[in-house]
């Protein structure tokens, strides 16, 4: 059986994506069932039942404890903005704008230290 779709109209088309969407539910219920069918034949077969081994395998986990980032010391400022001393910096990471633009003028690096 083949289906002309690009003859279609619009609408006979939405009808088709209607029932193709109903036939797969209907198909997953049918598969559903037969799978839990199956299930309970093979959990009959060690002497339980379904409901026994899904109670077991539905108990609540024990929350796994996260590891922190252990705050370290704080490192020290070592240089300060001539301009402003309450920017300061620590020499470590990415220079700060004002440092850098102070380097451009000329401005040693060591005489900017704390």
């Amino acid at each position: 059986m083949t289906i002309d779709l690009k003859s279609m109209s619009r609408k006979q088309l939405e009808k088709h994506l209607k029932d193709v969407k109903k036939a797969l539910q209907d198909a997953q219920a049918r598969d559903r069932r037969e799978a839990k069918k199956a299930a309970q034949k093979a959990a009959a077969e060690f002497g339980f039942s379904l409901d026994e081994l899904s109670e077991t395998d539905n108990a609540p986990r024990k929350a796994r404890k996260t590891k922190q980032k252990s705050a370290g010391p704080k490192s020290k400022p070592k240089f300060a903005n001539p301009s402003d001393p309450k920017q300061t910096w620590t020499g470590k990471g990415r220079q700060p704008n004002w440092f850098r633009a102070e380097i451009e003028k000329g401005t040693a690096p060591e005489a900017m230290e704390i």
